[in-house]
């Protein structure tokens, strides 16, 4: 009887997820505006924080940072700083540092192409993008292979469709796309396949320019009404240790004076570019996001800033970056307890160093996933699809990634604890050794009662061996398969091509922008 009501059961959820009958109950949780529900955990004490953070203000003040740029140099010697010509070294005070801080904002308002895309970057809402800068792509049915500009428009197209991915990020590099046009290519594709906050590479002022005059075409904005608000973003990299590169540096500059979001993150592997212990790297990393939070600042004050934290530590046999490990879970927390010391949002990173979608990338992305939802990361970059520590992005695995940030996502919403909830009638109504399948209870709420897998298979041995026996990395070929063979552009953004045709058509007959180097 049991198992007889079971199936009856299964039977109905099936025809409501098909559409078949009840679909208008079906279950639709909302991803697209989260707030995290943890309470933040510490691995340093308050105390600790303090000297990390004072340790950071002496190496700036007594060390100082390499900064290849002659701008940002007399940017930051006009504001008071001691700047060496000679070795290009600059020494910011940490007076300087303070006033900065008083002046980025706590809570930065990201604008998408439709209002519901909107987000709210500050502590205490949560942020999650697909694996980003990734040279290679990788897929089962096709191997690892070079970025191309159709894989990069068909990841823009994976993020556009699950909502538990915020923002658009530079998944890979298209290398079949010459550079001094590839961000008019990038730029196009999340412009017209996605209403979602896009990402603008700082490779130079000409690029920077021509990729937000490509946001303005496309939002319909004037110069004015994009200086006054958020609608793209970039990240920023210092070269650890201690040194900002040119492009780095102007595009803080370029960002600041748009008023668009810069994610100002140092990469520290500790034992490689950092010192070897958590407390060090953090000191290392604390003191490089402040010199470029503060440059930001000194160019426009209340530019809008994230914080950014990515340190992990490296295998010392082999000096390969690795992640996910538990130095790199305590140095995300480290950074969590740094950013709230400081009050500002700040990004995190996840991610993976195993060279295929197996148990090894599962169980690395999901330990740094926890680590950034433990620490009370605003955004998470790399949480989904990410491999081999950045070289390649897989299709597979961003969908199975999904389904562990859709189950992040779940716990988000409110667990009802109401006298219906608890459910003293349901427990009435069945009778001792019964089962609740057909109780009232269960009946009006099945379909919507719990989350239904993305790529999971919860049939017993028997049903799973007849289906195929497919791992779930397999059945994920299928899922990514399904949705971009379904997809639809939002008509908003597919609207834009012509206006975004014209403006790339001019700009590439005028020889496009190279990179700057």
């Amino acid at each position: 009887m049991m198992d007889e009501a079971a199936r009856d059961l299964r039977r109905e959820r099936r025809r409501g997820r098909n559409g078949e009958a009840g679909s208008e109950s079906s279950r639709r949780p909302n991803y697209r505006s989260l707030r995290n529900p943890f309470l933040p955990q510490p691995v340093f004490s308050d105390d600790q924080v303090a000297a990390i953070h004072d340790t950071a203000l002496r190496v700036l003040e007594e060390l100082g940072i390499k900064v290849l740029l002659p701008e940002a140099r007399a940017i930051l010697a006009r504001a008071g700083a001691l700047v060496n010509e000679d070795n290009q070294m600059v020494r910011i005070g940490r007076d300087m540092v303070a006033a900065a801080l008083a002046l980025a904002p706590r809570s930065i308002q990201a604008h998408g192409g439709d209002r519901s895309r909107d987000l709210a970057l500050e502590l205490g809402t949560m942020t999650f993008l697909a694996g980003c800068g990734a040279p290679n792509v990788t897929d089962l049915e096709r191997g690892r292979r070079p970025g191309t500009l159709q894989a990069f428009e068909d990841l823009i197209r994976l993020v556009q469709h699950f909502d538990v991915l915020h923002m658009l990020g530079p998944c890979i590099e298209p290398q079949d796309v010459d550079t001094r046009f590839r961000h008019y290519a990038t730029g196009q594709a999340q412009l017209t396949l996605s209403d979602k906050v896009p990402f603008v590479f700082a490779r130079g002022t000409p690029q920077v320019d021509d990729s937000f005059e490509m946001v303005r075409l496309a939002r319909g904005l004037s110069e004015d009404e994009f200086r006054a608000g958020a609608y793209c973003y970039t990240v920023i990299n210092t070269n650890s240790p201690r040194q900002l590169d040119i492009p780095m540096a102007q595009g803080i500059i370029d960002f600041a004076k748009a008023g668009q979001v810069s994610i100002i993150t140092p990469f520290c592997l500790a034992g490689a570019m950092a010192p070897i212990t958590v407390a060090g790297a953090l000191t290392l990393q604390h003191a490089e996001a402040l010199a470029g939070l503060t440059l930001a600042q000194i160019v426009r004050p209340g530019a809008p800033v994230v914080y950014g934290s990515f340190s992990s530590n490296v295998d010392m046999k082999s000096g390969a970056p690795a992640f996910g490990t538990p130095e790199h879970i305590k140095a995300t927390l480290g950074a969590g307890q740094l950013a709230r010391f400081t009050g500002l949002p700040w990004r995190s990173g996840g991610g993976s160093a195993a060279n295929v979608s197996d148990a090894q990338a599962a169980h690395e992305t999901q330990f740094a996933l926890w680590g950034s939802v433990l620490a009370g990361s605003t955004v998470c970059i790399h949480a989904a699809g990410w491999l081999e520590g950045g070289l390649s992005v897989s299709f597979e695995k961003l969908i199975t990634d999904i389904e562990a940030l859709q189950t992040i996502a779940e716990l988000c919403a409110a667990t009802p604890g109401d006298a219906d909830a608890i459910g003293f009638e349901a427990i009435a109504e069945v009778q001792p050794g019964g089962h609740f399948f057909s109780a009232a209870h269960t009946m009006t709420r099945y379909r919507t009662a719990f989350y239904e897998p993305l790529v999971a298979d919860w049939s017993n041995f028997g049903n799973w061996t007849q289906a195929g026996g497919k791992t779930a990395t397999e059945r994920a070929t299928g899922v990514w398969k399904r949705i971009l063979a379904d997809f639809q552009p939002p008509a908003s953004a597919a609207a834009t091509a012509g206006v975004l045709d014209e403006f790339i058509a001019r700009r590439a007959e005028e020889g496009g922008a190279a990179p700057v180097s």
